[in-house]
């Protein structure tokens, strides 16, 4: 349907996210459930960024880059979980169309920063395994802000001309949203206007924005693994693997679940596949980044220990 043809339809005011609502009986623990990992998620990530800041041990480049993490997946949750939890609560899954669009830039600002953001962690990685004479010189403190605050204002300037384009279709129904967020594809669906502008922009953004990273970060972690292969002893290649060990399975379990969504068509007994798998990324991966860079992580379990250390002798001093 051409725009001007969509311009003489009514506009609609709102979409309906369906979510899970095909299932009434499992609501209440739903909403327990994403309540339970919500909060788990915040504190978890807000621990992480606390003894970033805190502990001097973690003053380096690869925590300053965690910390950004647990800073963003804050926010992640912050985007999709409210309001996922007022539905399963209150049962109206309404959005106003704004409402949607801006949930939507938010979601696609935090996805596309941390792309970079892994992408950064893994060439920080890279540095420090294959070129270590050069690591410090490289990776000062002055490059690493300024990486970080190019990820995050990249990110909101490609964003802001994304919804820009979005904001100017027209949507007359139908307005139901197979989804549980306000994701972009599922959305620009039910635009009643021409939207082949905006779905090209799209397509060159995200080619930019997360297929570069996502080679940036393959092609780091390529390099590393012959690196650590070369290496002649059995205990010096642990000892480097095990420095990236959790960021490998961090940028597997997100690049993994996002390819599988975005690859896999949304069609059919596929549909419910994509709503599962987008969970994953959206609402679990917030989750698993803390508690695997804390389980697993050698220098944030000890920075954890000095905490509680400190705490046990503040209690016995009062």
């Amino acid at each position: 349907m051409g725009k001007g043809e969509g311009e003489n339809q009514t506009s609609i005011s709102e979409f309906v996210l369906l979510g899970f609502g095909n299932l009434p009986e499992l609501q209440i623990l739903f909403f327990l459930l994403f309540l339970v990992i919500y909060i788990v998620t915040t504190a978890a990530n807000m621990l992480i960024v606390a003894l970033v800041v805190a502990d001097q041990h973690l003053h380096t480049p690869m925590y300053f880059f965690l910390g950004n993490l647990s800073c963003l997946e804050i926010c992640y949750s912050s985007t999709i979980l409210p309001r996922m939890l007022a539905s399963f609560l209150t049962g109206d899954r309404a959005i106003s169309v704004t409402g949607c669009i801006v949930q939507f830039y938010w979601f696609g600002v935090l996805v596309t920063v941390e792309c970079y953001l892994l992408a950064l962690m893994s060439y920080d990685r890279y540095l420090a395994i294959c070129k270590p004479l050069h690591y410090a010189t490289l990776m000062n403190g002055r490059f690493c802000v300024q990486l970080a605050a190019g990820s995050w204002l990249s990110s909101f300037m490609v964003l802001t001309i994304l919804i820009y384009l979005v904001s100017q279709s027209v949507f007359c129904g139908p307005n139901e949203i197979d989804h549980f967020f306000c994701d972009f594809t599922p959305m620009i669906k039910l635009a009643c206007s021409d939207t082949s502008l905006v779905t090209l922009v799209t397509l060159i953004f995200s080619s930019v924005d997360i297929l570069s990273p996502f080679l940036l970060t393959l092609t780091s972690y390529v390099c590393i693994i012959v690196t650590i292969l070369r290496i002649p002893s059995t205990t010096g290649r642990q000892k480097a693997f095990s420095t990236c060990s959790s960021h490998l399975i961090v940028v597997t379990i997100f690049y993994g679940t996002l390819m599988i969504v975005y690859v896999l068509p949304n069609t059919g007994s596929m549909r419910a596949l994509n709503k599962i798998f987008s969970v994953l990324y959206t609402v679990l991966t917030p989750l698993i980044n803390p508690l695997v860079y804390s389980l697993r992580n050698k220098d944030v379990k000890e920075a954890i220990n000095r905490v509680l250390r400190k705490g046990r002798v503040f209690r016995e001093v009062d």
